[in-house]
This record gives C-alpha cells, sequence and structure tokens, in this order.
C-alpha cells in the first residue's frame, strides 16, 4: 500500500505584510512607513470603532485585541491609533491593555522588540497603555468571555488551521487544477471563518466591536497574486532542478490560504444575520493598490519592483514552505533555500513586471448582547 503524504503543520496564523520602509529610501516619508496593501481603510474603520464602543468604568481597563499579530508592524498603527480615539474619549490614567495573540511558534521576542524600540510604537505614545501577548491560535477562545472591547485582525484570518490535503501541482490550491483539494480547501477555510467569529463572538464585551482586514476574491472569484504565486512556483521547480530541493519536498509545499467572497463571510450569520451575539456591520470588498507597481511607473525599476514583492513573499509566505522542508531547527539549508527563492522570485519577477491584482476584504462585527 502507498503510504499517505506527509503535510506540513498547520503553519502560519498570520503575515508579516508591513515592514517600515528604510529612512534612507528615496520614497520614504513618515506616512509611509507603515504602510500596505488596504491598511488606510482598515484604520478608518477601527477609528470609528473605537468612537462607538463603550468604555468601563476606571479602574477596570479598557481591553484592545489584535488577533495574529505576527512581529507587531502589522498593528503598529491601528493599535495607536485607536488608542488615541479610545484616550479622547476617557482620563488620561485609564489603563488600556493591549492584548497580541498568535500561535506558539510565532516570534514574541520580535514583537515585543517591535513595540519597545519602534518610535511608532503605542507605547511610546500613551504611557497609560499596556501590552501583553498569548501564544494560542485564534481558532478557540483565547481570553476570557465578555471581556474585550475593540478586536483587530489584520493579514491572518486568511491563514488556514490546518493543511486539509495535498495540492500535487502548485503552491497555492488556487491555482492548481485539483478540483477536489480546492472543495477540501474551501470547506476548511468556512469551518475556520466559522469559529472565528463563534469565539470572537464569546469574548467580545456587550456592544463591542472587531475589524477584520483579509484576503477576499476578485469580482469574477479569482484570488489574486497570480503573477507571484505562479513565479514562486517557478523558482521552486528551478531549486528542484539544482538539487536543493527534493522532489518530495516540493511536492509537500503549499501556502495554506484562502480567500473568502460576501457569501462566505455571511455564511455563519445566515438566516437571521445574528451569530454568538454579533451581526456584521460593515462588509466591503475592494481591489487593493499594488504600491511596489505604482512606484514601477514612475522610476521603470524593474529590479526595485521585482525585489519589493520578493521582499513582501519572504517575510509573509516562505515561512510556510521552509515547514516543509526536511531539516531540523537551525539547520543552514534552510537559510540557503529562502536566500536562493527570494533571488529566484525576483529575477523572475524583473524579467516580466506584471501589477498584481490584491483582492482583500474589510468586515467590522458587533456583539448587540
Amino acid at each position: 500500500m502507498r503510504p499517505e503524504p506527509r503535510l506540513p503543520d498547520s503553519g502560519p496564523q498570520s503575515s508579516i505584510v508591513v515592514r517600515p520602509e528604510p529612512t534612507h529610501s528615496a520614497t520614504y516619508t513618515h506616512s509611509s512607513r507603515l504602510q500596505a496593501a488596504g491598511l488606510a481603510q482598515a484604520i478608518a474603520l477601527l477609528q470609528r470603532a473605537a468612537e462607538q464602543v463603550p468604555l468601563p468604568a476606571p479602574p477596570q481597563p479598557i481591553i484592545v485585541a489584535d488577533y495574529g499579530a505576527a512581529n507587531g508592524h502589522n498593528s503598529l498603527r491601528p493599535m495607536a491609533e485607536a488608542i488615541a480615539v479610545l484616550r479622547r474619549r476617557t482620563r488620561h490614567d485609564h489603563a488600556i491593555l493591549v492584548a497580541h495573540t498568535d500561535i506558539p511558534d510565532n516570534d514574541f521576542s520580535a514583537l515585543f522588540r517591535t513595540l519597545e524600540e519602534d518610535p511608532d510604537s503605542y507605547l511610546s505614545k500613551d504611557t497609560a497603555s499596556f501590552a501583553s501577548a498569548i501564544g494560542r491560535s485564534f481558532y478557540g477562545q483565547i481570553v476570557p468571555s465578555k471581556t474585550v472591547n475593540l478586536g483587530w485582525s489584520s493579514w491572518a484570518t486568511q491563514w488556514l488551521s490546518r493543511v486539509p490535503c495535498a495540492v500535487d501541482d502548485h503552491v497555492h490550491v488556487a491555482y492548481g487544477h485539483d478540483d477536489a483539494a480546492f472543495s477540501a480547501y474551501a470547506d476548511q477555510a468556512a469551518l475556520d471563518w466559522h469559529n472565528f467569529v463563534a469565539f470572537r463572538g464569546r469574548e467580545l464585551a456587550t456592544h463591542g466591536r472587531l475589524v477584520v482586514l483579509t484576503l477576499g476574491v476578485d469580482e469574477d472569484g479569482s484570488f489574486g497574486f497570480a503573477t507571484l504565486l505562479d513565479a514562486i512556483l517557478a523558482a521552486l521547480e528551478d531549486l528542484a532542478t539544482e538539487g536543493l530541493l527534493h522532489r518530495d519536498e516540493l511536492r509537500r509545499m503549499t501556502i495554506p490560504t484562502f480567500g473568502r467572497g460576501e457569501k462566505e463571510f455571511r455564511a455563519p450569520f445566515a438566516p437571521s444575520g445574528r451569530f454568538e451575539g454579533l451581526t456584521i456591520d460593515h462588509l466591503e470588498a475592494f481591489i487593493a493598490e499594488d504600491r511596489f507597481w505604482a512606484r514601477f511607473q514612475v522610476d521603470d525599476d524593474a529590479h526595485a519592483f521585482a525585489a519589493q514583492w520578493a521582499a513582501f513573499a519572504r517575510a509573509a509566505l516562505f515561512p510556510a514552505l521552509v515547514r516543509a522542508l526536511d531539516i531540523r531547527t537551525g539547520d543552514p539549508r534552510a537559510v540557503e533555500f529562502v536566500d536562493r527563492l527570494e533571488t529566484g522570485l525576483a529575477a523572475r519577477l524583473a524579467g516580466a513586471p506584471e501589477p498584481m491584482r490584491i483582492p482583500l476584504a474589510l468586515v467590522s462585527l458587533v456583539k448587540l448582547r
């Protein structure tokens, strides 16, 4: 009997998407250093939520949850902006406690270094704010019931809680040709969104609010990022041909993310429009700007364009691929693999620059009771 293929574990539960613009960059401005696709719209919605949520009376702290924190940069600006709104509504010494959550494998040391050292950290802007961390998956309940006043999640809920099956012909199920695999991923994505919403419904205080920025789908139902994902697959094939990557490792490699459309976001709330005391207050799908392409249109620098997207992929996507390697912690092959994959990806993107389609979704939930 042929053995079942080994699948990589569940992988990340957040993507490092916001990467600070270097101060020496020709395009650096203070307002651009922590920018990323869709972030401005999401922050505006979070600020409105911060204006609307009821606040507990001092000395009970205001609880803010950051679901899927990664290294902290994704939520630096959102948390700072939300805390500024909350602070205007209460006393200068009313404690605000931020709980940053992610899976146990997340680099929480990097998170706390970001919070301590980055000049845009809310800790340096508000002396009555406090940071904490929870190393558990947000697909279960991770904070006490009815305690969270304001929640935020960015570039996290697209990651599935588990890899449901192998995808033999691509690194992303959306661009493979296996209908059964696609259905398995869609079912897992539906279950994960159901669970994410259900447990946030338990955790949010009455009239608390949660803002989620995540991957959506295009108008025709496609998942976007096709050029990037195809180039990653081609670069991986090159590494396998060169002998750095074993063929069985390549077959295991998958990026277990899944974009959702309006129907999928609303499914847990059907037919009444309510679920676990929550209702959808705002749901918006949009195509975010490819900032790297916009810059390429100005400077015509294909290598810079490609390097930006390759660096994004290294931070946000490569960790999921590394998990398929037959290596132990600290194995130098992992570093060589990531370095050469980034180089190969950049070379392919520079050879034929194309704008990236980035379908995103913005969801705001409110706890009614």
